[in-house]
C-alpha cells in the first residue's frame, strides 16, 4: 500500500514539472504570439499607396473607418506631390507621419505636407543626422556633459532628447561670409519646425512599438534598436549608418502582411533577424531603393515575398536599382516586380482575406514596356565609406556615359 502511495507522488511530481515545463514555454514562446496576433480584419478593403516621388519614399496607408498613416514624405521639391495625393484621397488628416530616418529624400517634402493637413502624431528614430549634431555644437556638448552625469541609460537618453529638442543648430561657414545650413541639417531643422507649428506629438520610436490602425490592421515596428549603429560599424561593411538606424514597420490586416523598411541596411536586416523579428511578409517594399547594400539573400529568405515594390527616381546617381538586388529578388522566388520609375504610383488594396480566390490587387498607374528586371550602372557609391552624403537627387539627370 505504501509503494503505491510512494508511486503516485511520484507520478504528481513529474506532473508538476511537466505542466511548470509547458508555462515556461507558454509564457516565452505562446504569450507573445497571442500578443503579436492582430485582430480579425473588418473585411473592408485597406489601402497602400506607394507615391512617385522620384528618388526618395512616401507612402500613404489608409485605413476603412481606422487611421490614415503616412509613411515619408519624399524630396523637398515632392511635396506637392504628396499633398496632391492626399487631396486625392480625400484624406483630412494624418494619425501618423512616420519619419523613417532624418535623410532630405524621405522626409524634405514633410513641412508642405503639414501645412496642407492636421498631423497627430510623428514618429522619428530620435537619430538626427551627424552634420546636425555638430552645427548644434555648445547645446549638445551640454546634453552630453548632463546626460553623463545623470545615473543611468535610459535617464542619459532622456536627457538627452530634451537638450537636442532646445538646441539650434549653429550654420555652417560658406565661402563669401554668407552661412548656410547643410542640406541635411536644414531638412531635419525644417521638419522640427513643422511639427512644433503643428502641435503635433513628437515622439521616438524603436523595435516593440505597436499601433492600432483600427478595423484590425496594426503596425508593428521591428527597428531600430539600442545600440545605434555608428558610422564606423557602416564603413566597414558599406552602407550609411542614418539609412542603416531606419525605422522599419510591419503592416498586418488579416491574411495580408507588407514590410516597409525604409532605406534599411544589410547590417538591420542582420539585427532583426538576430532579434527573430517577424519578418515574413506577403509584399516587401524594397529598402533603400534598390541598394546593393541591402535586401540580402538571408533576409529574403525570412522574408518570403511574393511582391516587391522599388521605389526610385528616373534619373539617380547611385544606380538604383542595383542588378544584384534584382538578381536576389528573383533568386529568392519573386514574381511580382513593380518600380514607381517605371510604372508611377503603385497601389495595393485588400480586404485582408481571400476575395474571388486573391489576397490583394497591385496596380500601377501606368504600363511600361521596359524590363522591369533591369537594373542601372551607378555612377556614385551610396556607401560610408566613399563619403556618401545624402542630399537629394536634385538638378539634372546624370550624362549618360557613350557607349
Amino acid at each position: 500500500m505504501a509503494q503505491t502511495k510512494q508511486g503516485c507522488g511520484c507520478a504528481v511530481a513529474v506532473l508538476v514539472v511537466v505542466m511548470g515545463a509547458l508555462g515556461v514555454v507558454g509564457v516565452k514562446f505562446a504569450l507573445p504570439w497571442w500578443k503579436q496576433k492582430p485582430p480579425p480584419p473588418s473585411g473592408k478593403e485597406l489601402q497602400v499607396h506607394v507615391l512617385n516621388v522620384g528618388q526618395g519614399d512616401s507612402i500613404l496607408i489608409i485605413v476603412p473607418e481606422g487611421k490614415t498613416v503616412l509613411i515619408d514624405a519624399g524630396d523637398e521639391t515632392k511635396g506637392k506631390v504628396v499633398v496632391d495625393a492626399l487631396k486625392r484621397y480625400n484624406v483630412q488628416q494624418i494619425d501618423l507621419f512616420i519619419a523613417t530616418h532624418a535623410h532630405p529624400d524621405h522626409i524634405g517634402g514633410a513641412p508642405e505636407v503639414f501645412k496642407a493637413v492636421k498631423v497627430a502624431t510623428v514618429w522619428h528614430n530620435d537619430s538626427p543626422p551627424p552634420e546636425y549634431e555638430s552645427d548644434t555644437g555648445a547645446a549638445n556638448n551640454n546634453a552630453n556633459a548632463a546626460g553623463k552625469s545623470n545615473a543611468g541609460g535610459k535617464g542619459n537618453a532622456q536627457n538627452k532628447r530634451a537638450q537636442d529638442q532646445k538646441a539650434t543648430p549653429k550654420p555652417a561657414p560658406k565661402k563669401g561670409g554668407k552661412n548656410i545650413l547643410l542640406p541635411t541639417v536644414k531638412t531635419y531643422t525644417d521638419l522640427r519646425s513643422a511639427v512644433e507649428t503643428s502641435g503635433a506629438e513628437w515622439k521616438a520610436v524603436g523595435a516593440g512599438e505597436r499601433y492600432d490602425l483600427g478595423g484590425g490592421a496594426l503596425l508593428n515596428v521591428l527597428a531600430p534598436t539600442q545600440p545605434f549603429f555608428t558610422r564606423e560599424q557602416i564603413r566597414s561593411g558599406g552602407g550609411n549608418e542614418p539609412n542603416a538606424n531606419s525605422i522599419v514597420v510591419r503592416l498586418d490586416y488579416g491574411d495580408f502582411s507588407m514590410l516597409l523598411p525604409g532605406d534599411a541596411e544589410a547590417q538591420t536586416e542582420d539585427r532583426m533577424e538576430s532579434k527573430e523579428a517577424n519578418l515574413a511578409a506577403k509584399i516587401l517594399k524594397v529598402a533603400h531603393h534598390g541598394s546593393k547594400y541591402a535586401t540580402s539573400e538571408n533576409f529574403l529568405r525570412r522574408v518570403k515575398p511574393e511582391a516587391a515594390i522599388i521605389s526610385d527616381g528616373d534619373f539617380n546617381h547611385y544606380g538604383h536599382p542595383s542588378p544584384l538586388v534584382l538578381e536576389r529578388l528573383k533568386a529568392a522566388g519573386v514574381t511580382k516586380l513593380y518600380r514607381t520609375d517605371m510604372q508611377g504610383e503603385i497601389t495595393i488594396t485588400t480586404t485582408g482575406k481571400l476575395k474571388d480566390g486573391k489576397l490583394y490587387d497591385i496596380k500601377a498607374a501606368k504600363e511600361t514596356k521596359g524590363d522591369l528586371w533591369a537594373g542601372r550602372e551607378p555612377q556614385k557609391d551610396d556607401s560610408t565609406r566613399s563619403g556618401f552624403i545624402s542630399y537629394g537627387e536634385f538638378g539634372p539627370p546624370p550624362r549618360q556615359k557613350k557607349k
